[in-house]
């Protein structure tokens, strides 16, 4: 539920409660200015956000409808108070016009428009530096092209050893860890700190996500036959016979097919709220969510005798009311099966910026 402030003509109390001083809109007021920033509210929190300049809306990733901002007096301050529940973290931008923006007074950034609040109580994410808009976040120095050809298109696939190389992750959606949020650095940290052993992380961009992450084999028959050979072959240190695969969404859903169908291939999975709601007809459906609970991954449990082989982490954002119930059930079934398997809950909606701390834990408890 969200909610923005009123105010009235020369009422600044809104603005002082968060600890801003001066008249908004004066220079003192913007030299100060430092905001997302919350105060505790009827068992949740109430968040400010600032915009300078033009009319804005707040949009968020998948937790909110966008929010309106409101002009306070004849100044050039723009802003929202918004009403957020416990333990959230959310990805945001401004949208102005046809165009959308990152925080201007947020350093905490998600790619060049986009930027990540946290509630005072959301869990810390260690490793996971705050990263700018305006910040270029480093990238493999190795890379290989992969033309693909049981998936269709070329793409460049980029490859990192993480503490000096080791079993081989393979990073579904691996733009976004690349662009977006910084893997690279995340995963190095945590290897220096002795969280997790040291590994190869392999960056898989998709071009269809649609098409390549629905129960469709093409995609692990490529990986098998096509890019783990490339891999071998590249020169970094990566054992590919031990391979984990993480992906989100779309991405958690293959890796679970993948786990399912390839098991040879795939017997370690870590996957935030994994699309367990497909089916092959979910996408003509007016509401894709609304169809057999645990879609065509729970049909193929029930048929499953033993995976007993199969090490697989489960997170889903707390804040995903609608996810949960499918992804409860496919939980219960891959135990049912005998597979070991992890379950946990990231204070997010579906949301990357929320389940980045489950990536880097779930890995490493998969490698375990």
């Amino acid at each position: 539920m969200t909610e923005h402030g009123t105010g009235t003509a020369g009422e600044d109390s809104l603005f002082a409660g968060f600890g801003l001083p001066g008249g908004p809109g004066t220079e003192e007021f913007w030299a100060a200015a430092r905001t997302p920033v919350s105060k505790a509210v009827d068992g949740g929190w109430s968040t400010l956000f600032l915009w300078r300049g033009t009319p804005a809306s707040i949009a968020f990733e998948s937790w909110s409808k966008p929010v309106p901002l409101r002009r306070w007096e004849d100044t050039d301050c723009w802003y929202a108070e918004v009403r957020m529940p416990p333990r959230l973290r959310v990805t945001y931008q401004f949208l102005a016009g046809d165009a959308g923006y990152a925080d201007p007074f947020n350093p905490v950034g998600a790619g060049g428009d986009r930027s990540v609040v946290a509630t005072p109580d959301a869990p810390h994410q260690p490793h996971w530096p705050a990263v700018g808009a305006d910040d270029v976040l480093p990238v493999p120095h190795t890379r290989i092209r992969w033309a693909g050809e049981r998936i269709g298109g070329r793409r460049t696939v980029r490859i990192h050893p993480a503490g000096g190389g080791g079993p081989v992750v393979l990073l579904l959606d691996g733009d976004d860890w690349l662009y977006l949020h910084p893997a690279m650095t995340a995963f190095e940290s945590a290897v220096a700190a002795g969280e997790m052993p040291a590994v190869t992380l392999v960056f898989l961009p998709s071009k269809d996500r649609a098409a390549e992450f629905g129960c469709r084999p093409e995609l692990w028959e490529a990986v098998r036959h096509e890019l783990l050979p490339l891999v071998a072959a590249s020169g970094v240190p990566a054992d590919t016979d031990r391979l984990v695969v993480a992906g989100q969404s779309l991405g958690g859903l293959s890796a679970m097919y993948a786990a399912l169908e390839f098991p040879d291939l795939v017997s370690r999975v870590a996957c935030q709220s994994p699309s367990f709601w497909w089916t092959p007809e979910a996408v003509d459906r007016a509401d894709p969510l609304d169809g057999p609970l645990g879609g065509a991954v729970a049909a193929r449990l029930r048929e499953h005798p033993d995976l007993s082989r199969l090490r697989v982490a489960f997170d889903v954002g707390e804040h995903e009311a609608r996810m949960l119930p499918h992804c409860e059930l496919v939980e219960t079934l891959t135990g049912q099966t005998g597979a070991t398997v992890r379950v946990s809950r990231s204070a997010s909606g579906h949301d990357r910026a929320g389940w980045r701390h489950a990536l880097l834990r779930d890995v490493a408890w998969a490698l375990d």
